[in-house]
């Protein structure tokens, strides 16, 4: 094998391969021999299949997954040779056909295209300082999470007085339009809490004031857009019989209410509530911290970014933008701002995604960060149970498609490089409200990526906050993968790709 560097601009690259055919010629007779134990041919018997008659048969197919396969290894042995990294898949261009090659008389010859993974110099994490909002978890909150949970166990007792907002009713109704009753109108010993909005609007309130034993006629219209046509902006008339009355019974909080939730007592009630609420709260102060982390970052790397990486990263970012206002009914002439200015925006975004994307990846890759199998497969199981009845399948999928498990490797490997980032830089917790913890960071900015873009007279939020989500993470969909990318760079079949 020859390998021949026809050029180096930036971080691009190209690479001239040439694999000989009598390096073909050797191989191919190596499978064809093999094939001998294996093909069944009338007129043979097994295993005595001349190798001319089987090169004759099956010497262009074969010839072409040998292909397949020296392309395959001899730019992978190029690329470690040179000690390169490319940053994506190389791209193959052959030079002259394939059919001499094919044929045995020709040598291989293609040309890899591709850029390369710049030099990264980190920067020193023991220097790093980020500061970790913290909020505690106050005992107001905990009662009022228990009443919640205690409003949604209420029960109802019996009545004698008259119905009242929230009560429940017990009664059977029939349902006419024009006289005429109509499906699904009609039915007994149906229970309704008056206020919920189960029924249509205007329904429930017709029934305040009424007695078990009653009968009550109740006047509606059909909204416009009731799922059924028939029905739709129609008036009708429910002729209503009150059967029972209830009246929501006060839940006492107490002991026995916690055992119907699996707790001993109250106080471990209230224990589970604290540390559930309390682990929301971790989220939100590690994704504020990770925030901050990656803005850090990014401010203190600056290198030579792969353009086709940044036009690819720009490229999804830019499609998924077209898609929102799609969905919105609305154009880019809607924004408040030009489709130039915008695309300058977004391709400052793009390219804080591959920088830090690239970053996170050299920080793996040079302390050794892995996500183990054991780490793999419970990322997919949980996946699979959001999927019940179907676990099997969803686990096949992902251990069967390289690019899928890719996707769910990804993220598991970006949050243990931020985790070990953290653990090297000074890290202090500052106590803030709750209010202020779950507070979107960019919501009081008028930056641009708060602020853009936005679409005339009626601002699309989606639209607004598309830079700020893609600002504030610049990982997940993204960086996450650059990562993998990265890492992978220089083994195009490494099993972390």
């Amino acid at each position: 094998m020859q390998v021949t560097e026809i050029s180096a601009e930036g971080l691009k690259r190209e690479l001239s391969v040439t694999v000989e055919a009598q390096d073909l010629a050797t191989r191919l007779t190596a499978k064809l021999d093999e094939m001998k134990t294996q093909v069944r041919l009338k007129g043979f018997r097994p295993g005595k299949v001349p190798v001319a008659h089987l090169r004759n048969t099956y010497g262009k197919q074969v010839m072409t997954e040998i292909i397949q396969e020296v392309i395959g290894e001899s730019s992978q042995k190029a690329l470690q040779d040179k000690d390169l990294r490319p940053a994506m898949q190389p791209a193959i261009d052959f030079d002259g056909g394939l059919d001499g090659v094919v044929d045995g008389k020709d040598d291989l010859v293609y040309n890899m295209k591709f850029e390369i993974i710049p030099e990264i110099t980190l920067t020193d994490f023991s220097k790093l300082t980020l500061e970790r909002p913290v909020a505690e978890v106050a005992d107001e909150e905990i009662q009022e999470s228990i009443e919640r949970l205690a409003t949604q166990q209420k029960s109802f007792e019996t009545k004698e007085e008259k119905a009242e907002d929230g009560d429940l009713v017990v009664i059977d109704f029939l349902g006419t339009v024009d006289d005429v009753p109509f499906e699904g109108g009609k039915a007994e010993g149906a229970s309704l809490e008056i206020g919920s909005g189960q029924f249509i609007p205007g329904f429930e309130e017709q029934l305040i004031g009424a007695s078990a034993g009653e009968d009550v006629t109740v006047n509606v219209t059909f909204p416009a857009d009731y799922g059924s046509e028939d029905l739709a902006g129609k008036d009708a008339v429910f002729a209503v019989k009150v059967n029972e009355v209830k009246g929501a019974a006060e839940a006492v909080i107490d002991d026995e209410f916690a055992q119907k939730f699996g707790m001993e007592d109250l106080s471990k009630l209230k224990e589970a509530v604290r540390d559930q609420i309390g682990s929301d709260y971790n989220n939100f102060s590690r994704a504020r911290m990770k925030r901050a982390m990656l803005d850090a970052l990014d401010g203190l790397h600056s290198f030579e970014l792969p353009p086709t990486l940044v036009e690819q990263e720009f490229n999804q970012i830019w499609h998924q933008f077209e898609h929102e206002l799609e969905e919105q009914g609305k154009t880019i002439a809607d924004a408040d701002e030009s489709e130039e200015k915008l695309r300058a925006d977004y391709n400052v975004i793009a390219e804080r995604r591959v920088r830090l994307g690239l970053v996170l990846a050299e920080v793996g890759e040079k302390n050794q960060i892995q996500v183990s199998d054991m780490e793999l497969n419970q990322a997919i199981a949980e996946r699979a149970r959001q999927f019940p009845g179907q676990e099997k399948q969803v686990y096949e999928y992902f251990t069967k498609d390289a690019q899928a498990m890719a996707q769910v490797r990804a993220p598991l490997f970006e949050e243990k490089v931020v985790d070990f980032i953290a653990e090297l830089a000074t890290v202090t917790d500052v106590t803030i409200s709750k209010e202020e913890l779950m507070k979107d960071p960019d919501a009081s900015e008028d930056d641009d990526a708060a602020e853009k873009p936005k679409a005339k007279k009626a601002a699309a939020k989606k639209t607004a906050t598309k830079k700020t989500a893609a600002k504030k993470t610049a990982t997940k969909k993204t960086a996450a993968k650059k990562t993998a990318t990265k890492k992978t760079a220089a083994k195009k079949a490494d099993s972390d790709k």
